[in-house]
């Protein structure tokens, strides 16, 4: 073939690189998580770092781990950040949405009564910056160490067509174990049970499409410390991570290996505690919430006023201060207020349980 032929077949010659994907960053990226992500395996987690697929095993029959279950039953979800990544993107701080990433799906998993195992996240992004990606990784794998869960694997998607410069997404899928007998189960929970509220840390993970665009609306700078919010940028007080609860409620539930004190639990998502309390409840109680037991974080009151939010719907969007909710028995009430409260969690009570169909009574809204 003439040189000069040669040279123009060489140059229609095209590499997955320039349609926007670059394997070697990807290859970059597994070395610069594999630290983070080891650190959140313990004697269970088996196979390879970068495998196809991870290991975990349900059993484990040394000594040094003896803990077998009679009648297992896995529990497993699904969950995103939603829009809160846009305001990542946008700052450019990336290494807290993992956290929520965790936080929003193991907080779900604990609902259940069920023991956090092992997680797994995926990434959607414009463009691999093994850097950039392996701050976002780093903060999944911190969330991991706070639920007490491993990491034994995820996905990092680049898509240029889908997604434009600079933005991403993230998703995570957990699963957990329970026995069958302490599996938390609604018709549980009876008339007088007593609600007990966490406390938490911020907005969390829902209503950032409303935040946005009272943000934008209003032209609010998130790189701007306002008065009410005290000393923080606003955009570092949108950013706070979701609380994670799984400890404190995984260690709550084995202290009763025989009394089932705990009737019902929530986390209170999208929908907040209205939307969120009939989901655990059967349909022949309500709930009454006394909106007055718990002070209400200032970036709601800042959010409310500035976006001339209707009180009732900052409390279907938002938790409003309260993350996770408890219905437990009343004898048992103090009891395990204290024992949250010992693990670190703010702790009250914000209500009980009566005869109904299913409604939740907010108390004390003006």
């Amino acid at each position: 073939m003439p040189a000069t032929a040669k040279s123009k077949t060489a140059s229609k010659a095209m590499t997955y690189a320039q349609s926007g994907v670059d394997i070697d960053a990807g290859d970059r990226l597994v070395e610069l998580i594999k630290p983070s992500v080891r650190r959140t395996h313990g004697q269970r987690v088996m196979g390879q770092h970068g495998a196809f697929a991870g290991m975990f095993r349900l059993d484990f029959n040394e000594k040094i781990f003896q803990r077998n279950y009679e009648d297992p039953v896995l529990v497993a979800c699904t969950d995103g950040v939603g829009t809160k990544v846009k305001l990542a993107a946008d700052l450019g701080i990336l290494d807290t949405v993992g956290i929520d990433c965790v936080a929003m799906n193991v907080n779900d998993l604990i609902v259940q009564g069920a023991e956090p195992l092992f997680f797994l996240d995926y990434l959607g992004l414009h463009r691999q910056d093994p850097e950039s990606t392996a701050k976002i990784v780093e903060g999944v794998a911190r969330g991991c160490e706070i639920a007490g869960c491993a990491l034994i694997g995820g996905e990092c998607a680049e898509m240029p067509d889908i997604y434009t410069e600079g933005d991403f997404d993230i998703a995570g899928f957990a699963v957990g174990v329970v026995e069958l007998h302490r599996a938390i189960d609604p018709v549980r929970a009876c008339a007088g049970d007593i609600l007990i509220g966490l406390a938490s840390s911020g907005v969390h993970s829902n209503g950032y499409s409303l935040v946005r665009r009272i943000i934008d609306t209003h032209s609010l700078r998130l790189n701007r410390a306002y008065a009410p919010l005290g000393e923080q940028l606003l955009g570092d007080v949108l950013l706070e991570p979701t609380r994670i609860y799984a400890q404190s409620i995984v260690k709550l539930l084995r202290r009763y290996k025989v009394k089932k004190v705990v009737s019902a639990m929530a986390h209170i998502t999208g929908g907040g505690l209205a939307g969120n309390l009939p989901r655990v409840l059967p349909t022949t109680l309500d709930a009454v919430v006394d909106t007055t037991a718990w002070e209400i974080p200032p970036i709601f009151t800042f959010l409310q006023n500035h976006g001339d939010v209707e009180t009732d719907e900052m409390y279907r969007v938002f938790n409003m201060g309260i993350g996770y909710v408890l219905a437990v028995r009343p004898t048992f009430a103090e009891s395990v207020l204290k024992q949250l409260q010992k693990s670190g969690e703010s702790a009250r009570i914000i209500g009980s349980l009566k005869k109904g169909s299913g409604q939740v009574h907010m108390e004390g809204i003006s």
